[in-house]
Formats: structure tokens, C-alpha cells, sequence
């Protein structure tokens, strides 16, 4: 199970929304607005920029990769980030 990190917390009361773990298989976060539920968001498999980051203070990933990867991430998901309160968008403010 993912564990949710101050970095997402941080950015999901910015945003005005709350985050808990997925109910969804393969996925980190369900995003929830005023207690009711918007979207499931981050694929499990994969890392995101906290992680990455964690990963860079544990000496797990050489420094400078989590800001690699996230803009790397930015690039490849630029159409999927654009859409205002979809999947995408949570996903890019609160994971990248």
C-alpha cells in the first residue's frame, strides 16, 4: 500500500482538497473534495516525486533525479495536466 507523503498532503490543502489512500487496485491516492469522492490517481507501479525524493535522501537515487523525473513527467503528460480537476491534473499537483 502507498503511503502518502507530506509533500502530497501539502499540496492537496493548497488545493483545497483531501487525499487518502486508494480503494482502487493499481492505484496510490483517492482525491476527495467536501467528502465527496473526485478521482483515483497515480499508478502503484510507478514512482513520483516524493518518492523520488526520499529515494535521493536515502542515497537509494543519485541527487537530482526526482527533479529529472519530474520534468520528464511534465513533458510526456503535458495534454493530460492541462484538463482542470481531471485525473491528470491531481495527479501532476499532487504527485509531481
Amino acid at each position: 500500500m502507498y503511503r502518502i507523503k507530506k509533500y502530497t498532503l501539502d499540496q492537496a490543502q493548497k488545493l483545497g482538497v483531501q487525499v487518502k489512500p486508494s480503494r482502487s487496485a493499481g492505484k496510490k491516492i483517492d482525491v476527495y473534495k467536501n467528502g465527496l469522492f473526485i478521482v483515483s490517481i497515480g499508478a502503484i507501479d510507478y514512482n513520483d516525486f516524493p518518492t523520488y525524493l526520499e529515494r535521493e535522501k536515502q542515497g537509494k537515487e543519485p541527487k537530482g533525479t526526482a527533479e529529472q523525473r519530474r520534468k520528464l513527467y511534465k513533458i510526456r503528460h503535458a495534454k493530460d495536466r492541462a484538463v482542470k480537476n481531471s485525473a491528470g491534473y491531481y495527479a501532476d499537483k499532487l504527485l509531481w
